[in-house]
């Protein structure tokens, strides 16, 4: 580390003074005071919440939160329970790689008795990687392990008033939270740099007299906190455009389970086309000519957006048909992007 990234011995320290007092009230979260009389947090809390808040905010992952741990109350209950039963939870989450990989992570982690307590044993498990292994081993077994997720970047990037894109100094930024992580209540602090970045040093407002490091900040002394972290023009998505077919006979609508690789897999949905990429400068306008189209709907994945015709059809071939009474189609655990065809199906027929 240079000169240039200095940072105050009582970093760690102001952090959690701060964190004592204002700690956010979550439901996997054990807070400093119960902290203090000896509870401890569970683990499968833990990290059912890191992965649920993966690219959620956490209004939105809360209530999937509290159904699966209802449901499920611990990581056995979890892997026992039937893989599509948990897929159909998890509908509406988003990004559907992370239910494969948790349900994938539950039977392993039940298998060997529960959670291992070290970052470098977590890492291995599906689905957890770098900020989620730290992120457990901090917060449930008090590793000194490094969390460092978008708002801990955030904090540090201002902190220090780094100049280069945020995407190239990634290992310089984790490099430096990892050597201010104290060995008494790592735990807290981790979770006191991610309440910090969430609800003070925010990405566009950020209240910087409210904040505990605002004294040795160098974005602050600059006069220049929203300048940071640097980002890169990030490329314009890529364009798709497919039809998606409702088909209904004896008042049931015709679903298809996905395979298990790709997109949504193995995620029950409408049966579509494939998916084509759009030429930058073409206009989606091309339903396919099978049924009666009514419409479209459009939807934005990680990587692509996408426009769906929606055509009604008088028949169907599915290789892997999953039939469900149109009345109760919402009950089946649709994507967010089937829900929207569905949706505007319905409202074509009042």
């Amino acid at each position: 580390m240079t000169e240039n990234y200095t940072i105050n011995r009582d970093f760690a320290t102001q952090v959690l003074s701060w964190y004592d007092q204002n700690a956010r009230d979550l439901p996997w979260r054990v807070g400093p005071e119960a902290r203090e009389k000896g509870v401890r947090p569970d683990p499968y809390f833990v990290w059912l919440s890191e992965i649920m808040l993966q690219q959620t905010t956490i209004p939105h992952a809360t209530r999937y939160f509290l159904e699966f741990t209802r449901r499920w109350p611990d990581v056995f209950a979890l892997a026992a329970a039937e893989r599509d039963e948990i897929m159909a939870a998890w509908a509406g989450l988003g990004y559907y790689s992370r239910v494969r990989n948790l349900y994938a992570c539950a039977q392993i982690v039940a298998d060997k008795g529960g959670f291992p307590e070290t970052a470098a044993e977590l890492i291995r498990l599906p689905g957890i990687g770098p900020y989620t292994s730290g992120a457990i081993a901090a917060i449930a077994f008090d590793e000194q392990a490094a969390a460092v997720d978008g708002n801990v970047e955030r904090v540090m990037s201002r902190y220090l008033a780094i100049e280069q894109p945020l995407r190239e100094i990634k290992p310089r930024l984790r490099q430096a939270v990892e050597g201010i992580v104290p060995l008494h209540r790592p735990g807290d602090f981790a979770q006191a740099m991610m309440d910090l970045g969430a609800t003070v040093c925010t990405p566009r407002s950020p209240s910087c007299d409210a904040c505990p490091l605002h004294g040795g900040c160098k974005a602050f002394e600059l006069g220049d906190v929203t300048k940071f972290p640097v980002k890169s023009k990030a490329p314009a998505k890529p364009r798709r455009e497919g039809t998606a077919f409702i088909h209904i006979e004896n008042g049931e609508l015709t679903l298809e389970r996905r395979p298990d690789t790709g997109l949504l897999a193995g995620m029950v949905g409408l049966p579509t086309t494939e998916w084509i990429t759009l030429n930058p400068s073409a206009k989606a306008d091309s339903p396919s000519s099978v049924g009666q189209n009514t419409g479209f709907v459009e939807h934005v994945f990680t990587h692509f957006h996408l426009t769906l015709h929606v055509n009604v059809v008088e028949s169907i071939v599915s290789e892997h048909p999953v039939r469900v009474p149109i009345k109760a189609w919402d009950k089946t655990g649709l994507p967010s992007v089937f829900q929207k065809a569905v949706r505007l199906y319905l409202k074509h027929q009042h």
